[in-house]
């Protein structure tokens, strides 16, 4: 999977401050979706490695934010 030929799935909704975050346990998670190819989507769980809601928005706005610059150098 390359990151040009990746398209995202990642929505965000403002009216949700929790959007894209996933309580596992205790341990919170971020959840989106990609889109390898416009056939196929891959779900992606990656620990946000906190138990604290605000550290994990927090982690969650730097990784999107990221991955949106990485789109757009593409």
């Amino acid at each position: 999977m390359t990151s040009q030929a990746e398209h995202s799935g990642i929505r965000i909704a403002a009216d949700n401050p929790n959007h894209h975050l996933w309580n596992n346990h205790g341990t919170w998670f971020l959840h989106y979706t990609v889109h390898p190819t416009p056939f196929t989507k891959e779900r992606i769980r990656r620990s946000l490695g906190t138990k604290d809601l605000e550290t994990a928005r927090t982690r969650r706005d730097a990784f999107l934010a990221h991955v949106a610059g990485k789109a757009a150098a593409a």
